[in-house]
């Protein structure tokens, strides 16, 4: 096969979510143009020799937090620029983080701010979920039926959080607005009584500690929060994606909820497999570093994190990197000194460690073939998200987003070798048996495992399409039916 290709990656070990096949992969203007064996090079064809190793989809990080507005003097450690960059040095190609509407703003105005604080700065593409904290009439009527016609497709909804949360009426009406438009609706199930109520006893006896972050919000504070959001999405009959579900307890719940039938998505993430109960009890206040929500839980519920990503349950692995430094008066040691648990600042950074976790511990492990790695890390998001076939495969006329593998070479995590903006990585020191060799995104080679060689401002916003799992399923048994809503 002979054509004006700009780039040739020669003899790629190439991974879709379906297939394992060797082939060269033949580039023009960005886009997959040719798969095929022996490809012939034109004159200003440029080769990239993959040498038999693993070549995957570019990663699709459909839950991560970069330079989310905070309230004062809370700040994140990663712009766009910083967050970007981490990302394509780890393999992540698309990042869809969020739009996060304030109180008394309207989304349109948390998109617009958005858009000022990514634009020109990514160097890898992007998308935007929304987040919604403010129901009013003229967001459900106006602004996100408006939102969603213009590629925004999804939207994140909180059942904790002071400053988030919103009761069940609200979440029925937004589940409502889900189903009429099309939307994906991701939720963050905890109990938000349950933990004030675990919190403040807590803290009436003098237990402040980083490690009681885990004891305010124990598994059932998941797994009621977790049923509590399958039922109301039941009754309205719409698909809900459970975003970085922790353990046994709300796994139960969602193997339930798909014994009957109905449509839940659900996402983990590296904490969940990686750290546990013991790092948020590290002396001196070091386990502030592993402080986020839902907590890591014990050694039993990695294992059964570990068996619903093999099995199936889980149909994404996103890393929800939410960037505080931890020596810093605005991140986690949070005005100067550290803070009793309730007030350190929540989350930990992942963008770049994410992907390699998961293919050193899962594919190299022999846990999961190489395909499922590609499903839970890039395939999956693409389609949950309305960005597939574009991102998230190898195949003719996606996007020339590529990961070339170093495996079986061991490789230490140390922040210091990391790009991220964050003073810390939850993983320091852990030993991993695998990293990329080589990004590209659209072409380009973004990281060459040695040094970043993106462009800052070279990453397009993505427009997402409504998703197809967004789409309620036929039942005869749906609650509408029984009360005549059908639209």
């Amino acid at each position: 096969m002979s054509t004006d290709f700009d780039l040739i990656v020669r003899n790629a070990r190439a991974a879709t979510a379906a297939d394992l096949f060797s082939c060269d992969i033949g580039i023009t203007a960005g886009r997959i143009t040719a798969l095929g064996e022996r490809l012939q090079a034109g004159p200003g064809t440029r080769e990239i020799d993959a040498a038999g190793r693993f070549v995957t989809p570019g990663g699709v990080d459909s839950h991560c937090h970069i330079d989310q507005p905070m309230l004062p003097p809370i700040r994140m450690a990663d712009d766009f620029e910083s967050g970007t960059r981490s990302a394509a040095c780890g393999g992540t190609t698309t990042v869809i983080p969020f739009a996060a509407q304030q109180r008394g703003q309207g989304v349109q105005a948390a998109v617009d701010d958005y858009h000022r604080r990514a634009d020109g700065k990514a160097s890898v593409d992007y998308a935007f979920h929304l987040i919604v904290s403010d129901p009013t009439p003229e967001v459900l009527n106006t602004e996100l039926p408006a939102l969603i016609d213009r590629g925004y497709t999804s939207f994140k909804l909180y059942m904790t959080y002071e400053d988030m949360k919103l009761d069940d009426r609200q979440i029925l009406e937004l589940l409502e607005v889900a189903r009429r438009h099309g939307a994906m609706v991701m939720i963050h199930a905890e109990n938000t009584d349950a933990i004030t109520y675990l919190t403040e006893r807590l803290l009436a006896v003098g237990k402040s500690e980083p490690r009681y972050h885990g004891l305010s919000r124990p598994s059932p504070v998941e797994r009621e929060a977790t049923h509590r959001a399958i039922t109301l999405a039941e009754l309205v009959d719409v698909p809900i994606l459970l975003v970085h579900v922790s353990g046994a307890e709300a796994v139960e719940q969602i193997r339930w909820a798909r014994g009957k039938g109905l449509n839940v998505q659900a996402e983990t993430c590296p904490q969940y497999l990686f750290l546990t109960q013991d790092d948020l009890a590290l002396p001196n206040f070091l386990g502030a570093r592993c402080v986020c929500s839902p907590p890591p839980r014990d050694k039993a519920n990695q294992q059964v994190i570990w068996d619903g990503l093999v099995d199936g349950l889980f149909s994404v692995f996103s890393s929800d990197h939410a960037p505080f430094n931890y020596d810093d008066d605005s991140g986690k040691r949070l005005g100067g000194r550290p803070p009793a648990f309730p007030y350190i600042p929540n989350g930990v950074p992942g963008l770049e460690t994410r992907m390699a976790l998961l293919f050193s511990e899962g594919v190299l492990t022999g846990r999961m073939p190489i395909q499922q790695f590609v499903a839970l890390t890039a395939t999956n998001a693409a389609r949950l998200y309305g960005l597939y076939p574009r991102k998230g495969t190898i195949a003719i006329g996606s996007d020339a987003d590529l990961v070339i593998w170093n495996s079986g070479t061991p490789y230490t995590i140390r922040n210091e070798a990391l790009h991220h903006a964050t003073d810390y990585t939850p993983y320091e020191g852990r030993e991993l048996q695998a990293w990329p060799a080589m990004t590209l995104l659209r072409g380009e080679v973004v990281w060459d495992g040695e040094r970043f060689l993106g462009r800052v401002g070279g990453g397009e916003f993505l427009r997402c399409e409504r998703p197809e799992a967004a789409r309620p399923r036929p039942r005869e048994q749906s609650w509408r039916r029984w009360m005549e809503l059908e639209d």
